[in-house]
């Protein structure tokens, strides 16, 4: 008698992750079930005890076991599936855990103790009446809220007048994430470092040079395990990504440093099996690294390139660790030497004319092999309206290309882009809150 299908349930789960999920070893003794929508999480204010009331209701209500609850997206899924873990007895991280790494504040006040591979910062208090930057961070800055979805409201700033800019920009749109995530704040008990600085206050941190790193990684059976470093490239000129390569091009004693600090600081925030992704700066001028910041997931962007160059999805480690097995991926066994994931962006505000057809895309991925295509607006939509965005541009569509060589990735990317053939009507805004863009 075959074993029972394990039931496993992702919070936000969408149809191009579910397809990746289709791709993890042993998926035929899985099964996937949805639970929550993107929309539903994503949408306005998030409202955390209504969430939670509607994934308990969608887990008692379930004819079944429940082996698994897992996601792959932030705040507040992140948060969700450590709560439900206590909850219902599937395994996850603590929420104490997330929040140490979802806090920017916080975050960087953990990775003081056990790093020095970090910036200057400091706290940024909205509510007074004339916020100023922090003592001893100098210009150009970032300021950040405390919790942000991707780099939304985040605002890099060369002086006083674009900081008091940012500061007005930033309180107008705060409250949408930093309420709930003070609902999550007063489920912990909180250090006397953190008393009274709650979830919308900002943080303001120096400036980071030089090439930008992601390092992915798990705890399982109290070890930190890396099993990837990928290098992140931005637009000219510009603050926002162009594409992620795995393989990192960073020389090996390089990457070693990356390793040893993500995992003398996620052994410090008491990280437990479960995956995480750090980004970083590296500065081949100083030879210096700076954690950016953590996530308290794996990188959901990361995972067909991952399948591409080590031949499994980064999602294995995810659910291996949800299932009580062992997390170990495989190396260097897919189809190419290199991957990326591009970011095909639009730099205005515009409505979308036209968007291709499913099997439209499906005819493109067949005619360029080694290439995977996601679009990210709907027809007829706003670019400003579609969520998740940083403050500077608009994402439209994400091509994941695999290859020999960084000249094969580029040729494939440019060939998608020319294929896809997406229009927009041209709109004089509807997003308020952009600046010029400022390389880091």
């Amino acid at each position: 008698m075959s074993p029972r299908p394990r039931n496993v349930f992702v919070v936000g789960l969408d149809e191009a992750n579910l397809r990746t999920f289709r791709a993890v070893p042993r998926a035929e003794e899985l099964c996937f079930h949805r639970l929550l929508t993107i929309q539903e999480l994503q949408h306005g204010e998030v409202a955390v005890p209504d969430l939670l009331d509607r994934a308990r209701s969608v887990l008692d209500g379930f004819d079944g076991p429940v082996d698994a609850i897992v996601g792959y997206w932030d705040f507040p899924v992140s948060t969700l599936v450590a709560l439900l873990g206590k909850e219902y007895g599937t395994r996850a991280t603590s929420l104490e855990s997330v929040v140490k790494c979802e806090h920017k504040y916080w975050s960087r006040l953990v990775q003081q103790e056990v790093a020095t591979e970090h910036p200057r910062f400091g706290r940024v208090d909205l509510d007074t009446a004339d916020p100023q930057p922090p003592e001893g961070v100098r210009f150009p800055m970032w300021l950040k809220p405390a919790l942000s979805y991707s780099s939304e409201l985040a605002y890099g700033v060369g002086d006083m007048e674009e900081f008091s800019s940012a500061v007005e920009h930033i309180g107008q749109g705060i409250h949408r994430v930093g309420r709930p995530f003070e609902y999550i704040l007063d489920q912990l008990d909180l250090p006397q470092e953190m008393a009274g600085v709650g979830g919308r206050v900002c943080l303001a941190e120096e400036t980071l040079n030089g090439v930008q790193v992601a390092v992915e990684g798990y705890e399982h059976d109290g070890e930190i395990t890396v099993y990837g470093v990928l290098d992140s490239i931005n637009y000219p000129d510009s603050t926002s990504f162009l594409r992620h390569q795995y393989p990192s091009a960073l020389p090996d004693p390089v990457q070693q440093r990356l390793r040893e600090v993500s995992q003398r600081v996620m052994r410090r925030i008491g990280w437990r099996q479960a995956t995480f992704s750090i980004e970083f700066f590296y500065d081949p001028a100083t030879d210096r690294i700076s954690i950016l910041e953590i996530n308290p997931r794996h990188s959901q962007s990361h995972a067909e390139l991952f399948a591409y160059v080590d031949g499994v999805p980064n999602h294995h480690c995810m659910l291996a660790l949800a299932l009580g097995e062992d997390p170990a991926m495989p190396f260097r066994q897919g189809p190419h030497a290199l991957a990326a994931k591009w970011y095909h962006r639009w730099f205005t505000d515009g409505v979308v004319r036209e968007v291709p057809p499913p099997e439209e895309l499906a005819r493109i991925e067949k005619e360029i092999p080694g290439v995977r295509i996601d679009v990210v607006p709907d027809e007829g939509q706003h670019l400003s309206d579609v969520d998740q965005q940083d403050s500077y541009s608009y994402e439209v569509a994400h091509i994941f290309t695999g290859g020999a060589d960084e000249h094969e990735l580029r040729e494939k990317y440019d060939r998608c882009v020319a294929a896809l053939r997406l229009a927009f009507d041209q709109t004089t805004g509807r997003r308020t809150d952009r600046t010029t863009d400022r390389t880091t």
